[in-house]
């Protein structure tokens, strides 16, 4: 029987790390379905409205009143978490969605475009990923200046190289095998055999690819929010709720710790589950 190695020296079979993993994946389903709740039905489950103010109640500390106790304004941090999922996790799957489908025509045309244009392409991508995603995104709010939209272009540019670089290696791949070739052989038009048989595979790849890259997303329209550049107040917004924290993390902990939770529960979750639709598509698992 087959064994896989543990930091202290001891062994694990690898039907118990079989196990194990199914059960992290479970936990990261169940994570991520509470956050797609909280973000379609926001108010079946918050307790109160995420824009009201009530200043004798400012400060509070988690209760049975307050689950996630209050803010600086009296505004119940609970309710401003779950509404907040929509805006934090809507930017993310929109900047994914937007990466994906520029990343496939993109890729995909530079991998059967002339040499020139093809390395043009991955000349420009080459620069774009030298850099940290998180620092392309700010430079170019910087450029747009800040708001939602304009930190959801940010991300989505951002993201684009990567879908870039693996839809070209994909569709040079797929172009050389055995199925298209057959299907030219039997006289299917270059570019119906190209949308048919190429471009599907293509996709099947960057989809596995976008599940891992929502949670990156996500951190990072939390990110440039946290530093101001995104929705404003009174906006619930997890990245936003971290920052009107920071400066009472001392006396009022819980107006930053439960937002951040919440982002690191969804990053992490959403990347453990693209992590294994990767590892499956790979035959790894």
């Amino acid at each position: 029987m087959s064994v896989s190695p543990r930091l202290d020296g001891r062994v694990r079979t690898a039907p118990q790390a079989g196990v194990s993993q199914r059960v992290l994946l479970w936990a990261a389903l169940a994570v991520l379905a509470v956050v797609a709740a909280m973000a379609l039905f926001p108010q079946l489950i918050a307790t109160h409205d995420a824009l009201r103010t009530d200043v004798r109640a400012a400060l509070e500390p988690p209760s049975a009143s307050h689950l996630f106790g209050t803010d600086q304004s009296g505004r119940d941090v609970f309710s401003r978490v779950v509404h907040g999922a929509g805006r934090s996790v809507g930017i993310g799957l929109l900047a994914t969605a937007l990466a994906l489908v520029i990343g496939l025509v993109v890729g995909a045309l530079s991998g059967i475009a002339p040499r020139a244009i093809d390395a043009t392409v991955m000349r420009v991508t080459d620069v774009l990923l030298a850099f940290p995603e998180f620092l392309v995104a700010l430079v170019v709010v910087a450029v747009l200046g800040p708001g939602p939209t304009n930190v959801a272009i940010a991300v989505t540019i951002a993201a684009v190289p990567v879908y870039v670089r693996l839809a070209r290696v994909q569709t040079r791949s797929l172009s050389l095998a055995e199925h298209v070739e057959a299907a030219r052989i039997l006289g299917v038009p270059p570019m119906r055999a190209f949308t048919r048989h190429v471009v599907p595979g293509v996709l099947g790849s960057l989809s596995v690819l976008a599940t891992i890259g929502i949670g990156s997303s996500i951190l990072a329209a939390a990110g440039l929010s946290f530093l101001g550049l995104g929705p404003i107040e009174p906006s619930p917004e997890w990245g936003l709720m971290l920052s009107g924290g920071r400066n009472v993390l001392g006396t009022a902990w819980w107006i930053a710790v439960f937002p951040g939770v919440a982002i690191t529960l969804t990053v992490v979750s959403a990347t453990i589950v693209g992590r294994t639709l990767r590892a499956r598509a790979e035959g790894r698992a």
